[in-house]
């Protein structure tokens, strides 16, 4: 693929539109300061995961403080996972009328609002808050790939790794520090949950001199027509094939998100210790969202990274069903890599398989709204499930089922064609 022009780099990736004269000078005047855009993405990216990575650990006390069972507790997680795929749908919209920038700041504000909101005392913030949540957190993961393809055209796969590591650091440290934040607020875990929306709120601060500067670009550019001929992503069989790895990606590790503390801990493990577990378990993914979009980005076709990672979930899942207690640090190191890695690459495959940053947005857009729809039915199957058969062998099984399905789609997307 030829090396893409100034006005492609320029393109905004939410947008069929191209710059005005004004649009241009605000968007070279924002990429003459890519220190302040690189602190934006990394500090946005640690709040993508971590307001859900708080929750895991806590769910036994919160679905205790209001009576909930398995299944309505398996709300909790999954409630914000749904609206990972409901937000996905307006985001393209949003940054089309206001501009990127804008629209990322809007999202961490109201991320922010979101954890307020699920710790006031009622069920129906709880679930209310999640909503809100998982909207914001929708806005984030829609906008930034399509944010990289237009500003890193040269380094998107490493840009990628930038963002996911970040990412899933920002979960390794949230899910570390839940319980014992609860104990130092004297047992309360509203005040955990709602301690990290300052996370939210700092990621907004250094959002809002992006957005000043870009202010000129909003509302000055101009619509651009479709290329005759254009095919919509909505019609690619590749499309469809990115979107659905996504989506089983996301759905094997959001079970692992709202369910392994509880996992553990119901096979007689600390509350403290299965977190710290779990804190490992998403410390260790950070490799992988590193490595794997590296690697991804250096080979014309992606099959091998695949087969590796999901053989590595499908071992982990094994291994929880086998010897949850005694290999836990074991499987929770093996699911680490395959988790961050799929979830790198899932990412990484939505830019390789895109030939411009306007593609980018529109797979970015589908893959993440269906991908995250599907999603959400996994912690609450799950839970549906281990109500029912009061065990977690069943749960654990269909995962693999998943995983199977996974591979067989992942090896079709990773093909070296574009969409």
């Amino acid at each position: 693929m030829s090396r893409p022009d100034t006005d492609q780099l320029l393109l905004d990736a939410e947008a069929d539109v191209r710059p005005s004269p004004p649009g241009t000078a605000a968007r070279r005047a924002l990429l003459a300061h890519p220190a302040l855009l690189l602190v934006g993405i990394v500090l946005a990216s640690l709040n993508m995961r971590a307001a859900l990575a708080s929750v895991s650990p806590l769910l036994g006390e919160i679905s205790a403080s209001f009576g909930l069972s398995s299944t309505a507790g398996s709300l909790v997680t999954s409630v914000p996972v749904l609206f990972l795929g409901v937000g996905s749908l307006v985001a393209p919209g949003l940054a089309r009328r206001f501009g990127s920038e804008p629209v990322l700041l809007g999202a961490l504000a109201l991320l922010a609002a979101g954890i307020l909101v699920r710790v006031l005392p009622s069920v129906y913030a709880l679930y209310g808050g999640g909503v809100l949540v998982g909207t914001a957190i929708a806005l984030l993961n829609v906008l930034m790939p399509g944010l990289i393809k237009r500003d890193f055209p040269d380094r998107a796969a490493s840009m990628t790794s930038v963002y996911t590591g970040s990412m899933i650091t920002g979960a390794t440290v949230v899910a570390a520090a839940s319980v014992p934040l609860e104990q130092a607020f004297g047992g309360s875990w509203q005040a955990s949950l709602a301690f990290w929306s300052l996370l939210a709120a700092v990621a907004a601060v250094a959002w809002l001199p992006q957005v000043l500067i870009a202010r000129g670009r909003t509302g000055h550019e101009v619509r651009v027509a479709p290329a005759t001929g254009t095919r919509s992503v909505w019609r690619s069989a590749l499309a469809w094939q990115v979107t659905l790895f996504m989506g089983l990606q996301s759905l094997w590790s959001y079970v692992l998100i709202a369910w392994m503390p509880t996992i553990f801990t119901d096979h007689g493990m600390s509350r403290s210790t299965a977190g710290v577990i779990f804190a490992f378990n998403n410390l260790v993914q950070v490799a992988g969202a590193f490595l794997v979009p590296l690697l991804a980005g250096r080979m014309r076709g992606q099959r091998p990274l695949v087969a590796l990672v999901t053989a590595l979930v499908a071992g982990g899942y094994v291994g929880l069903m086998v010897a949850p207690v005694s290999g836990a640090w074991l499987w929770a190191g093996v699911l680490g890599i395959g988790q961050g890695g799929a979830v790198g690459l899932a990412l990484t495959l939505i830019v390789l398989r895109s030939g411009d940053a306007l593609t980018a947005a529109r797979l970015s857009g589908m893959a993440q709204t269906i991908g995250y729809l599907l999603a959400a039915a996994g912690p609450l199957a799950a839970g549906a499930v281990h109500q029912a058969t009061g065990d977690w062998t069943v749960p654990l099984a269909l995962v693999l089922v998943v995983c199977a399905t996974a591979l067989v789609i992942g090896l079709l997307a990773a093909r070296d064609r574009r969409v």
